[in-house]
């Protein structure tokens, strides 16, 4: 009996010429944030991003690329990464729909991923990060880099913000994306019980809330217990709510000539997560 074509590696193929329905879909999903939630799928480029993706399981539902254009390691994911389908455009379509000055040569079309707080497993003495209302596709991307690489369990985001599968947000984490699990909050009552569970399965839990006003400083605090580490907004800090319900306010102590009033919120929260994880390692 003859095998199919996915059995074979050769996954099914359309070719584009024109910008017909299907490339504007593609458009879309570049472009428009509720058009990327009514299909429940957005665009990826970069070798880091599709690797990482592909790494981590996440429902590749399409390749795009220009056949006159392909690297072995393009030809190899091409060849055995099962798709629904995958599309072959002109090198013009591609290079119109490519977000950098060199045209990627490989593209994708992956499934939206709804991470549920109850369903990610927890360490032994978590780090979870929250990221209030963030409203710069840059700053949230490097948070989700910085919780990567500095091993938080995972990143929480909440209120209004700008939207996780944005490709600049994708782009800017450089592949971690992919790695971090990344849970959008909607109703604090979710994330509040949330909390609580945690401090009563860890009795010492810490919630602990950042601001750029002269509080404590956060050298000064024990971060080496199960904590989350809550960041406000970029211009609006962390909402009243947030700082309320917080065990304790920390800040970072700058420098008293220093004209700079505060930190960039993403390099704060690494500044922050890098003395968590020092502290960690001394203690043990």
């Amino acid at each position: 009996m003859p095998l199919d074509g996915r059995m074979r590696g050769i996954m099914p193929e359309t070719t584009i010429f024109n910008k017909n329905n299907i490339f504007q879909k593609f458009e879309v999903l570049k472009t428009n944030r509720n058009k990327r939630y009514r299909y429940q799928e957005f665009l990826v480029e970069g070798v880091r991003s599709l690797n990482e993706a592909v790494k981590n399981h996440w429902d590749i539902h399409s390749f795009l690329y220009n056949k006159n254009n392909l690297s072995d390691w393009a030809k190899d994911m091409i060849r055995s990464v099962p798709t629904k389908m995958n599309y072959c455009l002109t090198a013009e379509l591609m290079q119109e729909l490519s977000g950098k000055q060199d045209t990627s040569e490989l593209m994708a079309v992956i499934g939206m991923r709804e991470n549920n707080l109850a369903d990610i497993p927890l360490s032994d003495n978590p780090l979870i990060v929250l990221f209030d209302r963030p409203s710069n596709r840059g700053n949230l991307g490097t948070m989700i880099r910085s919780c990567d690489a500095l091993g938080a369990d995972m990143l929480l985001l909440t209120g209004h913000s700008v939207d996780l599968y944005d490709p600049d947000v994708v782009v800017s984490a450089m592949g971690s994306f992919f790695h971090t699990p990344t849970v959008r909050i909607e109703d604090n009552k979710i994330l509040f019980d949330y909390i609580a569970k945690q401090k009563r399965t860890y009795p010492d839990f810490l919630i602990v809330g950042t601001t750029a006003h002269k509080e404590i400083s956060i050298d000064a605090i024990d971060l080496t217990k199960p904590l989350i580490l809550m960041v406000g907004n970029e211009t609006m800090g962390l909402n009243r709510a947030f700082k309320e319900y917080c065990d304790v306010l920390c800040t970072i102590p700058m420098s008293e000539t220093s004209y700079a009033s505060s930190f960039n919120v993403s390099c704060a929260a690494s500044i922050m997560m890098y003395e968590a994880v020092r502290q960690r390692r001394s203690f043990h």
